[in-house]
């Protein structure tokens, strides 16, 4: 595990519960002193963690910002080349083209854990953050499917479910769902905050709810929304396009009625997904259509929650 924030942290935890050999590395002495401390086996030697890893073959976990990824992918190609790899970065488009660019001999199988909290660093992470959450999958026309099982154990360890999809869907689907909502979040923030100490004083649930994740550490925020600028431009667009027609109705008609039915049912769109009754599903993986299968199943809001033998037990709504 390389890097110990939120996230690397969480995971390496869970791994370890989970009965895994694990080992972590991080550049900042503060958390790698508290993990320690902790009792986990980590250091911030980075260079000799991943020499451990090539000498046991190990899977290696990138847990650091986007921007981090160039040099630590340098360190990868150097050290252990040749090891499965995969990361918990948000946007995957930029990381896969900076893996094949940096580390190309490595197995790589991009990955997302959609779970997470306002909070950063070490002590904010807990071996549960995992359990019941999607985590992204990364299924590409060259990606080995052994090393894409080796990946999906690691998720289902830990308690989470894999969906399976290609870099471009994951992209565009997390710039509506993930990164709107932060830039969202920033916004009403800002202008809550504009006014001044009457509306903090007011300020209940809509508003705490609304602006919860602009808590977030801003360098993580504008690593995951600039780094997915291409798949969020168009999705800004469509929002700006949104928020125009519900002023144009307001200032002509003094009505909002579309507006807030259409987010009404759209609130009710995500409990549907999330209470819906699911089929079970059997993919094998050594089938010659398995990756358009698992591409398939992934984009169709299904979850792998099953592997045995070469055979991903999936659901699909």
């Amino acid at each position: 595990m390389i890097g110990l924030g939120l996230i690397g942290g969480s995971l390496l935890r869970a791994s370890v519960a989970s009965g895994r050999t694990t080992w972590g590395a991080a550049v900042s002495e503060v958390d790698a002193d508290a993990a320690s401390r902790a009792g986990y086996d980590v250091t911030t030697d980075v260079e000799a963690a991943l020499h451990r890893a090539a000498t046991a073959e190990a899977l290696i976990v990138l847990a650091v910002p986007l921007p981090a990824v160039e040099n630590l992918l340098r360190l990868v190609a150097q050290h252990a080349p040749h090891c499965v790899l995969t990361d918990v970065v948000s946007v995957k488009g930029p990381m896969l083209d900076a893996v094949r660019r940096r580390a190309p001999y490595t197995r790589y199988v991009g990955g997302h854990p959609m779970a997470g909290t306002a909070e950063s660093g070490w002590l904010a992470g807990n071996a549960s953050l995992f359990e019941g959450a999607a985590w992204v999958v990364g299924v590409e026309e060259d990606t080995d499917l052994l090393a894409w099982a080796e990946v999906t154990r690691l998720v289902l360890d830990v308690g989470a479910f894999a969906v399976p999809l290609p870099a471009d869907s994951h992209d565009e689907t997390v710039a509506r769902i993930s990164h709107l909502p932060h830039l969202f979040a920033a916004i009403l923030a800002t202008i809550g905050a504009q006014g001044g100490p009457l509306a903090m004083s007011l300020a209940a649930g809509s508003y705490r709810d609304g602006t919860r994740v602009a808590g977030s550490s801003p360098e993580l925020v504008r690593a995951m929304t600039e780094g997915n600028r291409d798949a969020l431009l168009p999705i800004v667009d469509e929002a700006l396009g949104r928020l125009g027609a519900a002023r144009g109705s307001l200032a002509s008609t003094g009505g909002l009625a579309a507006t807030i039915k259409a987010g009404h049912d759209g609130a009710l769109a995500y409990s549907t997904a999330h209470d819906a009754a699911r089929s079970g599903v059997r993919i094998t993986l050594s089938a010659p259509d398995a990756r358009d299968a698992l591409i398939g199943l992934g984009e169709r809001g299904g979850r792998i929650t099953a592997l045995d033998d070469g055979v991903a037990g999936g659901e699909v709504t």
